[in-house]
Protein backbone atom coordinates (compact mmCIF):
# COMPACT_ATOMS: atom_id res chain seq x y z
CA UNK A 1 0.00 0.00 0.00
CA UNK A 2 1.43 3.38 -1.34
CA UNK A 3 -0.81 5.58 0.73
CA UNK A 4 -3.16 5.39 4.28
CA UNK A 5 -4.82 7.55 6.12
CA UNK A 6 -4.57 6.68 10.27
CA UNK A 7 -6.82 7.73 12.85
CA UNK A 8 -5.39 6.75 16.22
CA UNK A 9 -8.08 6.05 18.90
CA UNK A 10 -10.65 6.77 16.24
CA UNK A 11 -14.56 5.42 16.42
CA UNK A 12 -14.59 4.59 12.12
CA UNK A 13 -13.73 1.18 11.34
CA UNK A 14 -11.08 0.15 9.32
CA UNK A 15 -11.59 0.34 5.80
CA UNK A 16 -9.47 -1.04 2.92
CA UNK A 17 -10.01 0.86 -0.63
CA UNK A 18 -7.70 -0.96 -2.62
CA UNK A 19 -10.52 -3.08 -4.43
CA UNK A 20 -12.07 0.86 -5.71
CA UNK A 21 -14.36 3.43 -4.52
CA UNK A 22 -17.67 1.46 -4.30
CA UNK A 23 -21.03 2.24 -4.42
CA UNK A 24 -22.48 4.37 -2.27
CA UNK A 25 -24.86 1.58 -0.58
CA UNK A 26 -21.94 -0.77 0.44
CA UNK A 27 -22.17 -1.10 4.38
CA UNK A 28 -18.90 0.86 5.07
CA UNK A 29 -18.31 4.65 5.23
CA UNK A 30 -18.65 6.33 1.68
CA UNK A 31 -15.17 8.01 0.31
CA UNK A 32 -15.81 11.21 1.59
CA UNK A 33 -13.93 13.38 4.34
CA UNK A 34 -10.35 11.74 5.30
CA UNK A 35 -11.91 8.36 3.90
CA UNK A 36 -11.53 10.08 0.59
CA UNK A 37 -7.64 10.46 0.37
CA UNK A 38 -7.58 7.09 1.42
CA UNK A 39 -10.15 6.04 -1.22
CA UNK A 40 -8.95 7.94 -4.34
CA UNK A 41 -5.36 6.88 -3.68
CA UNK A 42 -6.35 2.94 -3.21
CA UNK A 43 -5.23 2.96 0.46
CA UNK A 44 -6.88 2.24 3.07
CA UNK A 45 -8.05 4.12 6.42
CA UNK A 46 -7.56 2.49 10.11
CA UNK A 47 -7.94 3.77 13.88
CA UNK A 48 -4.70 1.55 15.02
CA UNK A 49 -1.21 1.93 13.96
CA UNK A 50 -1.03 -1.98 14.53
CA UNK A 51 -3.47 -2.32 11.26
CA UNK A 52 -1.41 0.11 8.78
CA UNK A 53 0.05 -2.80 6.45
CA UNK A 54 3.75 -3.48 6.21
CA UNK A 55 5.61 -1.54 3.46
CA UNK A 56 3.10 1.31 3.22
CA UNK A 57 5.44 4.38 2.01
CA UNK A 58 3.01 7.49 3.32
CA UNK A 59 0.37 7.91 6.40
CA UNK A 60 -1.80 10.93 6.69
CA UNK A 61 -1.94 11.23 10.35
CA UNK A 62 -5.38 12.69 11.59
CA UNK A 63 -4.77 14.73 14.98
CA UNK A 64 -7.98 15.04 17.24
CA UNK A 65 -8.49 17.22 20.65
CA UNK A 66 -8.29 13.78 22.61
CA UNK A 67 -5.75 11.78 20.37
CA UNK A 68 -2.41 13.16 20.69
CA UNK A 69 -0.47 11.11 23.00
CA UNK A 70 -1.81 8.03 20.63
CA UNK A 71 -0.86 10.16 17.87
CA UNK A 72 2.84 10.70 18.86
CA UNK A 73 3.56 6.91 19.49
CA UNK A 74 2.28 5.98 16.39
CA UNK A 75 4.16 8.93 14.58
CA UNK A 76 7.43 7.48 16.40
CA UNK A 77 6.25 3.49 15.53
CA UNK A 78 5.58 4.76 11.48
CA UNK A 79 8.72 6.98 11.35
CA UNK A 80 10.81 4.16 12.87
CA UNK A 81 9.65 1.74 10.19
CA UNK A 82 10.77 4.09 7.29
CA UNK A 83 7.28 5.56 6.53
CA UNK A 84 6.80 8.68 5.85
CA UNK A 85 4.11 10.71 8.32
CA UNK A 86 2.48 13.79 7.48
CA UNK A 87 0.55 15.45 9.56
CA UNK A 88 -3.42 17.23 9.42
CA UNK A 89 -6.49 18.24 11.34
CA UNK A 90 -9.30 15.88 11.59
CA UNK A 91 -11.71 19.42 12.40
CA UNK A 92 -10.01 21.99 11.15
CA UNK A 93 -12.75 24.54 11.23
CA UNK A 94 -11.92 28.09 12.85
CA UNK A 95 -13.56 27.25 16.28
CA UNK A 96 -12.52 23.83 16.49
CA UNK A 97 -8.69 24.57 15.76
CA UNK A 98 -9.03 27.18 18.69
CA UNK A 99 -10.33 24.14 20.96
CA UNK A 100 -7.72 21.98 19.84
CA UNK A 101 -4.98 24.39 20.65
CA UNK A 102 -6.89 25.83 23.76
CA UNK A 103 -4.40 24.39 26.42
CA UNK A 104 -0.68 24.01 26.78
CA UNK A 105 0.14 20.54 26.65
CA UNK A 106 -1.99 19.94 23.53
CA UNK A 107 -0.17 22.77 21.90
CA UNK A 108 3.40 21.31 22.71
CA UNK A 109 2.38 17.56 21.83
CA UNK A 110 0.52 19.28 18.17
CA UNK A 111 3.60 20.99 17.64
CA UNK A 112 6.20 18.05 18.33
CA UNK A 113 4.23 15.88 15.89
CA UNK A 114 4.57 18.78 13.22
CA UNK A 115 7.90 19.36 13.64
CA UNK A 116 8.98 15.74 13.66
CA UNK A 117 6.71 14.73 10.80
CA UNK A 118 8.25 15.14 7.19
CA UNK A 119 5.16 17.53 6.37
CA UNK A 120 1.46 18.44 6.72
CA UNK A 121 -1.26 18.12 4.66
CA UNK A 122 -3.92 21.22 4.72
CA UNK A 123 -7.60 20.77 3.26
CA UNK A 124 -8.40 24.70 3.71
CA UNK A 125 -5.98 27.44 2.84
CA UNK A 126 -5.98 28.89 6.63
CA UNK A 127 -4.91 25.77 7.89
CA UNK A 128 -1.46 25.99 5.78
CA UNK A 129 0.02 28.91 7.73
CA UNK A 130 -1.23 27.05 11.29
CA UNK A 131 1.03 23.91 10.63
CA UNK A 132 3.73 25.57 9.21
CA UNK A 133 4.06 28.08 12.36
CA UNK A 134 3.40 24.93 14.36
CA UNK A 135 6.65 23.31 12.70
CA UNK A 136 5.97 21.36 9.68
CA UNK A 137 8.86 21.56 7.51
CA UNK A 138 6.41 21.30 4.49
CA UNK A 139 3.16 21.92 3.76
CA UNK A 140 1.01 20.23 0.68
CA UNK A 141 -2.39 22.18 0.41
CA UNK A 142 -4.64 19.24 -1.27
CA UNK A 143 -9.04 20.75 -0.48
CA UNK A 144 -10.34 17.23 0.16
CA UNK A 145 -11.21 15.27 -2.78
CA UNK A 146 -14.85 14.04 -3.78
CA UNK A 147 -15.74 11.30 -6.28
CA UNK A 148 -17.21 13.77 -8.84
CA UNK A 149 -15.72 11.69 -11.68
CA UNK A 150 -17.33 8.20 -10.68
CA UNK A 151 -21.05 7.46 -12.40
CA UNK A 152 -21.66 5.66 -9.09
CA UNK A 153 -21.54 8.78 -6.85
CA UNK A 154 -23.95 11.17 -9.34
CA UNK A 155 -26.57 11.93 -7.50
CA UNK A 156 -28.38 14.75 -9.70
CA UNK A 157 -31.78 14.02 -11.00
CA UNK A 158 -33.12 16.53 -13.65
CA UNK A 159 -34.14 20.04 -13.14
CA UNK A 160 -37.97 19.23 -13.67
CA UNK A 161 -37.93 17.14 -10.57
CA UNK A 162 -36.33 19.31 -7.80
CA UNK A 163 -37.71 22.01 -5.73
CA UNK A 164 -37.09 24.22 -3.27
CA UNK A 165 -34.14 24.86 -0.92
CA UNK A 166 -32.24 22.54 1.51
CA UNK A 167 -30.04 23.80 4.36
CA UNK A 168 -26.79 22.29 4.62
CA UNK A 169 -25.81 23.13 8.32
CA UNK A 170 -26.92 21.50 11.37
CA UNK A 171 -25.58 23.06 14.53
CA UNK A 172 -27.59 26.28 16.58
CA UNK A 173 -24.58 25.99 19.12
CA UNK A 174 -21.90 26.81 16.86
CA UNK A 175 -21.64 30.52 16.53
CA UNK A 176 -19.23 30.37 13.42
CA UNK A 177 -21.77 28.05 11.64
CA UNK A 178 -24.27 30.87 11.90
CA UNK A 179 -26.95 28.29 11.36
CA UNK A 180 -29.86 30.41 13.03
CA UNK A 181 -29.20 33.03 10.26
CA UNK A 182 -29.52 30.77 7.39
CA UNK A 183 -32.32 28.90 8.22
CA UNK A 184 -34.56 32.44 9.61
CA UNK A 185 -33.13 33.86 5.84
CA UNK A 186 -34.16 30.42 3.90
CA UNK A 187 -37.09 30.54 5.56
CA UNK A 188 -38.49 34.53 4.06
CA UNK A 189 -37.22 32.88 0.79
CA UNK A 190 -39.40 30.24 0.91
CA UNK A 191 -42.11 31.70 1.70
CA UNK A 192 -41.20 34.32 -0.96
CA UNK A 193 -41.54 31.68 -3.52
CA UNK A 194 -43.92 29.54 -1.94
CA UNK A 195 -41.08 26.70 -1.94
CA UNK A 196 -40.30 23.64 0.34
CA UNK A 197 -37.15 24.30 2.85
CA UNK A 198 -35.95 21.12 3.93
CA UNK A 199 -33.48 21.26 7.59
CA UNK A 200 -32.21 18.55 9.18
CA UNK A 201 -32.62 18.49 12.80
CA UNK A 202 -29.31 17.16 15.06
CA UNK A 203 -30.04 18.73 18.03
CA UNK A 204 -33.14 16.77 19.82
CA UNK A 205 -35.72 18.57 21.26
CA UNK A 206 -33.98 22.20 21.36
CA UNK A 207 -33.46 22.21 17.53
CA UNK A 208 -36.87 20.82 17.28
CA UNK A 209 -38.79 23.63 18.66
CA UNK A 210 -36.81 26.24 17.11
CA UNK A 211 -37.59 24.90 13.65
CA UNK A 212 -40.91 24.25 14.82
CA UNK A 213 -41.71 27.98 15.84
CA UNK A 214 -40.78 28.98 12.20
CA UNK A 215 -42.45 26.24 11.01
CA UNK A 216 -45.45 28.18 12.24
CA UNK A 217 -45.50 30.91 9.79
CA UNK A 218 -44.26 28.64 6.73
CA UNK A 219 -46.39 25.03 6.58
CA UNK A 220 -43.39 24.36 3.61
CA UNK A 221 -40.74 23.84 5.83
CA UNK A 222 -39.85 20.63 6.60
CA UNK A 223 -38.43 19.19 9.43
CA UNK A 224 -35.81 16.38 8.74
CA UNK A 225 -34.98 14.19 11.65
CA UNK A 226 -31.15 12.97 11.77
CA UNK A 227 -29.38 11.08 11.10
CA UNK A 228 -30.14 9.63 8.03
CA UNK A 229 -27.83 7.05 5.79
CA UNK A 230 -25.32 9.48 3.73
CA UNK A 231 -26.88 7.95 0.25
CA UNK A 232 -30.27 8.26 1.58
CA UNK A 233 -28.98 12.09 2.81
CA UNK A 234 -28.15 12.45 -0.78
CA UNK A 235 -30.94 11.48 -2.18
CA UNK A 236 -33.06 13.52 -0.56
CA UNK A 237 -30.75 16.80 -0.83
CA UNK A 238 -30.36 15.71 -4.64
CA UNK A 239 -34.81 16.40 -4.93
CA UNK A 240 -33.84 20.47 -4.38
CA UNK A 241 -32.80 22.87 -6.12
CA UNK A 242 -30.22 24.54 -4.40
CA UNK A 243 -27.98 24.16 -0.82
CA UNK A 244 -27.88 27.03 1.16
CA UNK A 245 -25.83 27.82 3.84
CA UNK A 246 -23.93 30.86 5.88
CA UNK A 247 -21.10 28.96 7.60
CA UNK A 248 -18.13 31.25 8.22
CA UNK A 249 -16.17 28.52 9.67
CA UNK A 250 -13.71 27.66 7.18
CA UNK A 251 -14.29 24.14 7.46
CA UNK A 252 -13.29 21.69 4.17
CA UNK A 253 -16.32 22.35 2.98
CA UNK A 254 -18.57 18.47 2.73
CA UNK A 255 -21.92 20.58 2.87
CA UNK A 256 -20.50 21.91 -0.57
CA UNK A 257 -19.22 18.35 -1.55
CA UNK A 258 -22.31 16.95 -1.06
CA UNK A 259 -24.11 19.94 -3.50
CA UNK A 260 -21.18 18.47 -5.67
CA UNK A 261 -22.21 15.09 -5.32
CA UNK A 262 -25.87 16.51 -5.91
CA UNK A 263 -25.12 18.08 -9.12
CA UNK A 264 -26.75 21.05 -7.56
CA UNK A 265 -25.19 24.56 -6.33
CA UNK A 266 -24.45 25.17 -3.26
CA UNK A 267 -24.53 28.64 -1.84
CA UNK A 268 -23.48 30.64 0.80
CA UNK A 269 -20.60 29.31 2.63
CA UNK A 270 -16.39 29.89 3.01
CA UNK A 271 -15.70 26.16 3.16
CA UNK A 272 -12.54 25.16 1.10
CA UNK A 273 -14.47 23.26 -1.41
CA UNK A 274 -16.98 25.57 -1.83
CA UNK A 275 -14.34 28.12 -2.89
CA UNK A 276 -12.51 26.28 -5.11
CA UNK A 277 -16.14 24.80 -7.00
CA UNK A 278 -19.07 27.52 -6.53
CA UNK A 279 -17.09 30.53 -7.39
CA UNK A 280 -18.98 33.87 -6.49
CA UNK A 281 -21.88 31.74 -4.50
CA UNK A 282 -18.76 31.08 -1.88
CA UNK A 283 -17.25 33.32 0.64
CA UNK A 284 -19.80 36.07 0.05
CA UNK A 285 -22.17 38.50 2.51
CA UNK A 286 -25.47 37.29 3.20
CA UNK A 287 -27.11 39.57 1.17
CA UNK A 288 -25.22 38.90 -1.81
CA UNK A 289 -26.08 35.19 -1.13
CA UNK A 290 -29.88 35.83 -0.78
CA UNK A 291 -29.41 37.53 -4.91
CA UNK A 292 -27.85 34.45 -5.90
CA UNK A 293 -30.01 31.91 -4.43
CA UNK A 294 -32.83 33.95 -5.91
CA UNK A 295 -31.56 33.90 -9.01
CA UNK A 296 -31.00 30.69 -8.96
CA UNK A 297 -34.34 29.47 -7.34
CA UNK A 298 -36.21 31.21 -10.59
CA UNK A 299 -33.78 31.21 -13.37
CA UNK A 300 -33.12 27.30 -14.78
CA UNK A 301 -30.67 28.90 -17.45
CA UNK A 302 -28.76 30.43 -14.38
CA UNK A 303 -29.09 27.10 -12.33
CA UNK A 304 -27.71 24.73 -15.56
CA UNK A 305 -24.63 27.20 -15.83
CA UNK A 306 -24.39 27.18 -12.23
CA UNK A 307 -24.41 23.06 -12.14
CA UNK A 308 -21.81 23.00 -15.13
CA UNK A 309 -19.11 25.92 -13.87
CA UNK A 310 -19.17 23.71 -10.80
CA UNK A 311 -18.49 20.41 -12.00
CA UNK A 312 -15.92 21.76 -14.54
CA UNK A 313 -14.37 22.97 -11.30
CA UNK A 314 -14.40 19.97 -9.73
CA UNK A 315 -13.55 17.64 -11.88
CA UNK A 316 -10.48 19.70 -12.42
CA UNK A 317 -9.44 20.44 -9.07
CA UNK A 318 -11.48 18.03 -6.57
CA UNK A 319 -12.16 14.74 -8.38
CA UNK A 320 -10.06 11.86 -6.64
CA UNK A 321 -8.37 11.39 -10.19
CA UNK A 322 -6.39 14.90 -9.81
CA UNK A 323 -6.49 14.15 -5.95
CA UNK A 324 -4.61 10.77 -6.50
CA UNK A 325 -1.84 11.81 -8.73
CA UNK A 326 -1.03 14.66 -6.24
CA UNK A 327 -0.98 12.13 -3.28
CA UNK A 328 1.25 9.46 -5.27
CA UNK A 329 3.44 12.26 -5.68
CA UNK A 330 3.95 12.41 -1.75
CA UNK A 331 4.21 9.40 -1.45
CA UNK A 332 6.92 8.58 -3.97
CA UNK A 333 8.89 11.33 -2.71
Amino acid sequence: MRFAVLNPGGRDPDVDFSGGVGTPDLPRHAPVNFHAFAACSGGGFFRSVRSVPAGTATVLLLLRKRNLRQALDASRILRAGGTTVLVTCKESGSHQIADLLGDVTRLELFSELCSSSRGGLATTAELVALLTACGCPLVHHIPTPYPVDFPAWNFGVPLEKRRGIFVGTREFSVPSRNHLAAVVLANEISREFDCPLAVLNCEGRRGGMILKSLRKKNPLLFLIEAPLPYADYLRMMALHRIVWQLDGSHVPGQVAGDALLCRMPCVGGNGEVDRVAFGRAANTTPDAALLIARELLRDDDAWRVAVEDSQARAQQHLSFEHVSKRLMNLATT
